[in-house]
């Protein structure tokens, strides 16, 4: 799999101008306003799966309009409260699956809340169980969530799942075994996007781990790749020739080089220099656009599984200097 995107000298210095919204700001204050009216609810429930190191709860609390999203806590079982929290977003397509894939980061020792994405997850191996239950007329849309919504950013797939991830900072920080204070975000591909996203909304997060990112510079990302979920765009447009300027007005809420510009928290990306799904120029896009302290990880050789579990004790590194220890 050959290099297709620019050669790593032209990548670093690649910091493309953000086609931000005048509103940006104003729509994600009401969109968050908007999912704070409605109590967050928090209920835990114990799930018994024979593991001894681990305690798991099947966890819901309330989303965008008041959704109830599905999550799973794990805890490590001889732990001392509060502990600093790690929330897991999912890639594309995936959602919560089961407790049994998730037990790294709780046997590091932090509290681990992985959560569902709604109305995905309905085939393959990580699966959800969270309805997506759209509020408002959704116009015609290619296959997939990119552009399902597309005609109106108040009515976009994303706006709900972004709504969901922030408030899942909420949740977990309400929980008396959870140390408010020292909470990061974590996830690849669509759940780096969303990662890079909550870091922006929630501006006291101890730290954004983000992998080969997906959402990141949609005008690149839709003309260069004919991977999805990016061809998704290419395939509605290529049915509505009209729709190229209000697609683009519409997903630019949702990229992550406009969150990046807002970022607080310390941030450490991960970029496969072979991934045609997220290309390397959408992830520098992104990360060089960050405006709080970052490092980037490069996998030379690596399309989109980036560094994999390789890459883990990296990302625990991070993790004791971003929580002290």
């Amino acid at each position: 799999m050959p290099l297709f995107d620019w050669p790593l000298e032209r990548l670093v210095r690649y910091r493309p101008p953000r086609r931000e919204p005048s509103d940006f700001d104003r729509f994600w204050q009401t969109s968050l306003k908007d999912a704070a009216g409605h109590n967050l609810d928090v209920t835990l429930r114990s799930w018994h799966g024979h593991l001894t190191l681990v305690d798991v709860f099947d966890v819901e609390f309330s989303g965008f309009s008041g959704d109830r999203i599905r999550a799973w806590l794990l805890l490590p079982k001889h732990r001392t409260a509060p502990l600093p929290g790690v929330i897991q977003f999912v890639g594309y397509g995936g959602g919560r699956g089961i407790p049994y894939e998730w037990l790294s980061y709780s046997n590091a020792g932090y509290a681990h809340l992985v959560m569902d994405n709604r109305g995905q997850g309905g085939g393959g191996s990580i699966t959800a169980v969270t309805p997506d239950t759209a509020h408002s007329p959704i116009g015609p849309s290619a296959p997939g969530f990119l552009t399902r919504g597309i005609d109106d950013p108040d009515n976009h797939y994303y706006r709900r799942l972004i709504v969901d991830a922030s408030r899942a900072v909420d949740a977990l920080a309400s929980l008396p075994e959870i140390d408010a204070a020292r909470i990061a975000v974590v996830g690849a591909s669509q759940g780096g996007g969303l990662s890079l996203a909550v870091g922006a909304l929630r501006p006291h997060l101890a730290a954004v781990l983000t992998d080969v990112p997906f959402l990141c510079d949609f005008p690149r990302a839709v003309t260069i790749t004919d991977a999805g979920p990016y061809a998704e765009v290419a395939d509605f447009l290529r049915g509505d020739r009209s729709a190229v300027e209000r697609t683009l007005d519409t997903l630019s809420y949702f990229d992550a080089t406009n969150f990046a510009a807002r970022a607080t928290a310390p941030a450490r990306f991960t970029v496969g220099l072979m991934d045609r799904v997220c290309p390397p120029s959408t992830v520098y896009a992104a990360h060089n656009h960050y405006t709080a302290a970052k490092q980037l990880v490069v996998y030379p050789f690596n399309g989109h599984e980036g560094g994999g579990q390789y890459d883990l004790p990296g990302k625990l590194d991070a993790l004791r200097e971003a929580f002290g220890g």
